[in-house]
């Protein structure tokens, strides 16, 4: 626990979620950042290892990904999650969002709608309308604390221009890890309307005691209308290195999608890729059940706190992913809100509204750090909120 426990100075290293904060939250002072969502953790030692051996050789030219990248990941996918997949099925992209752009133009043309469950991850709104698409929100409801698709409203939006869904699987921010009748409902939604599912998968390896099944494996009419979206960058906290893993079983959309990144000349990747992600997927895996037990625990501290704290704030318990929903609605409007958490609490999640209009009057809370920094939030909020 003590890779986990030690702090890490990330200010001066052109940090987004430290050295960025002036320039998102105004002046900050001593503000405790709690919003962009990577960790406060070192990659695993096999990585640095890796990344060391690479970096000493001292070369940085034009690379390739080597036969052995490509094993990590199919084997990864195999043993984690039991999807058995082809090496040809893989299209390497440089993040998520980028291939969520391309997925959005393999599926759909200018002026077609994508549906899209809400509240959920920002770039999810740009990636559609960025292109030419238009946004159907169907916001997301709450069914016994969680929350879930709503179908009728689902089906209410279907236009004879719809052509595609985009999934947050896990969710983010809400960290539901979807159940299998919500899923086979889901598939069996997109088949009667015939749409494409375009299936983010980026916080896949991070649940917590659920079994996380990807929409690929539903079925195979699910696995032929989907493009799955998975990264180690969540998983191993490499997203600086920009490496995201595409599987797109259906080989026409496969071919669009590979197309658009001929296009745009984005087929090389840099040098600590293919070492990075082979330590990761075939060296690491004890490190993110460690990962996984520690965040669980900051987790379990920050909800039973404010539960007890400042019982008025709405706890959003997470089945995955390192990201925690609270419904602070109860102190204010969105904006009385901010202010009192950035202000008083000087304390700085993400403002709800960044995920859509449901998101209004919510924050949500990256725990992946120290339990020092929970604890000193904790602090923080309740002696800021604590009168209230």
């Amino acid at each position: 626990m003590d890779l986990f426990d030690t702090p890490v100075v990330r200010q001066g290293t052109s940090c987004l979620k430290w050295d960025g904060l002036a320039a998102h939250f105004g002046p900050t002072g001593d503000l405790l950042p709690l919003w962009v969502a990577d960790m406060e953790f070192p990659a695993a030692p096999a990585i640095l290892q890796a990344v060391e051996r690479r970096s000493a050789h001292g070369i940085f030219g034009y690379d390739f990904l080597s036969p052995d990248y490509y094993d990590a990941v199919v084997r990864w996918m195999a043993r984690r999650h039991q999807y058995t997949i082809r090496r040809e099925w893989i299209t390497v992209t440089p993040g998520v969002v980028t291939a969520l752009c391309f997925a959005v133009q393999s599926v759909t043309m200018p002026g077609d709608e994508v549906i899209i469950p809400t509240p959920v991850y920002g770039p999810f709104f740009r990636v559609v309308e960025d292109h030419g698409r238009r946004v159907i929100s169907c916001p997301l409801i709450q069914a016994q604390g969680r929350l879930t698709f709503d179908f009728d409203t689902m089906e209410r939006s279907v236009t004879p221009r719809t052509r595609a869904l985009l999934l947050c699987s896990p969710h983010n921010p809400g960290g539901r890890v979807w159940d299998r009748d919500e899923l086979e409902a889901l598939a069996d939604f997109c088949r009667r309307h015939d749409l494409a599912v375009i299936d983010d998968e980026i916080h896949h390896d991070l649940v917590f005691h659920k079994k996380h099944l990807v929409f690929s494996t539903l079925s195979p009419d699910a696995a032929n209308r989907t493009i799955v979206c998975t990264a180690p960058s969540k998983t191993f906290n490499l997203a600086g290195l920009e490496a995201s893993n595409i599987i797109i079983e259906n080989p026409a959309v496969r071919a669009r999608f590979r197309d658009l990144i001929q296009r745009y000349h984005i087929t090389l990747p840099n040098s600590f890729v293919d070492c990075a992600v082979q330590a990761a997927y075939n060296e690491s895996e004890d490190w993110l059940d460690a990962l996984l037990d520690y965040v669980e625990g900051n987790i379990k501290l920050f909800a039973d706190t404010l539960r007890q704290a400042l019982p008025k704030l709405k706890v959003v318990i997470p089945e995955g992913t390192y990201l925690v929903w609270v419904d602070f609605r109860a102190l204010g409007d969105p904006d009385t809100c901010r202010k009192l958490l950035l202000e008083h609490c000087r304390v700085a999640p993400n403002d709800g509204r960044e995920f859509g209009p449901e998101g209004a009057g919510f924050f949500r809370f990256n725990l992946a750090c120290p339990r020092s920094y929970v604890s000193e939030a904790l602090d923080r909020m309740t002696a800021g909120l604590g009168s209230l």
